[in-house]
C-alpha cells in the first residue's frame, strides 16, 4: 500500500515508530507497504486514526480520487 508508506514518510516516522503508536506489528506494516498483505478492518482504522485521514484515503491513495 504505497499511500501508507507516503504518509509515514511525510510524518518522518520509521516503521517501528508507526508500529509503536498504532499497535500494529512492525513486520505487518512492512508487509502492507510492500504489498505482500492487505490491510483490512481494524488495521485500516488504526492506521487512519494515526494519520488523521479517512480510511478511504489509505485505500485509494494519493491522486486517485
Amino acid at each position: 500500500m504505497e499511500r501508507l508508506k507516503e504518509l509515514r514518510k511525510l510524518r518522518a516516522l520509521s516503521q517501528q515508530e508507526l508500529a509503536d503508536v498504532s499497535g500494529i506489528g512492525r513486520a505487518t506494516i512492512s508487509r502492507i507497504e510492500r504489498g505482500e498483505t492487505g490491510a483490512h478492518g481494524r488495521t485500516l482504522r488504526k492506521l487512519a486514526e494515526v494519520f488523521k485521514v479517512d480510511v478511504s484515503e489509505l485505500v485509494k491513495g494519493a491522486g486517485n480520487g
